[in-house]
């Protein structure tokens, strides 16, 4: 089986590097795709599909999409369209917006609110399905762009993971698009001739001005100096706790310097054999 183009086959050998790199998908796996309709997600189905059908290993694939409930939104487009392909499919009707709407003031961006709330009608569905994993369409761009929301706005040094298990334990998430960019999602959707479905939330097109200035930043940096993007995607993979100042990774005073002294020197000694010296 042949790649349908040169940007097919670079996605899926991005995206295998992904699989492989951080261990997403294996043997058996079921894999629920969450769908949204959006360029994202299709391409995310759509590489799944042309993997599993070269993969050495056996997973299957079943996508849902998860409906907020708002009158135009066309989820009957995304069914057939994985009908069409021979994807399973499952569309979950909910009153994901209605809820959204008591919850919210009218002036506040509902996005963070609602993906919460979208997640966990995925996670009661994926043990309806009997899914071991629970794929989302986050790409690379999406990885630095939460980078510096975190950074920049709320005060924390975090993205997302390529692979995360749930607090309950009982899911797994993966993000297999991890390096795959936002353009190369957007041109194969339309390669493949995927119909690209945008919300139908009356908020979606006031997208948070924050995230709006944090991708202008970001395409003006890469403008200017090639290769940005993916010196920072390499910086949410090769962390130095010791560079940092959360004394939860550095610990404070005597400790502090006994361990230092520990970890450069040969034979680190463990942490918890590292105790401070009491006062006289």
């Amino acid at each position: 089986m042949s790649y349908r183009s040169p940007l097919e086959a670079r996605i899926a050998k991005k995206t295998t590097k992904a699989i492989v790199e951080f261990n997403l998908i294996e043997d058996g796996d079921r894999v629920m795709v969450g769908l949204s309709g959006g360029k994202d997600s299709w391409t995310l189905m759509q590489t799944l599909d042309v993997l599993r059908q070269r993969a050495p290993i056996e997973f299957s694939l079943v996508a849902v999409n998860v409906d907020s409930g708002y009158k135009d939104f066309k989820h009957d487009v995304i069914a057939k369209t994985c009908e069409e392909r021979g994807w399973e499919c499952r569309i979950e009707h909910t009153s994901i917006g209605d809820v959204i709407d008591d919850l919210l003031d009218a002036s506040a961006t509902p996005c963070s609110l609602c993906a919460r709330l979208r997640r966990g009608v995925l996670y009661r569905i994926a043990a309806e399905v009997g899914a071991s994993k629970i794929a989302l369409g986050h790409h690379l761009d999406d990885f630095i762009e939460t980078l510096l929301l975190n950074l920049f706005f709320a005060g924390a040094l975090k993205a997302m993971p390529a692979r995360l298990v749930s607090d309950d334990t009982e899911h797994v998430v993966i993000r297999p698009l991890v390096y795959v960019g936002e353009d190369e999602a957007r041109l194969y959707a339309v390669e493949c001739g995927l119909p690209i479905i945008g919300c139908c939330c009356p908020s979606c097109g006031d997208l948070s001005l924050q995230r709006q200035r944090v991708k202008r930043l970001i395409l003006d940096l890469e403008r200017e100096h090639s290769g940005v993007k993916q010196s920072m995607l390499k910086a949410i993979g090769n962390v130095m706790p010791r560079h940092l100042l959360d004394t939860r990774l550095n610990p404070s005073g005597e400790l502090r310097d006994g361990l230092a002294v520990s970890l450069d020197g040969e034979g680190a000694t463990p942490l918890l054999q590292l105790q401070p010296r009491r006062s006289a």
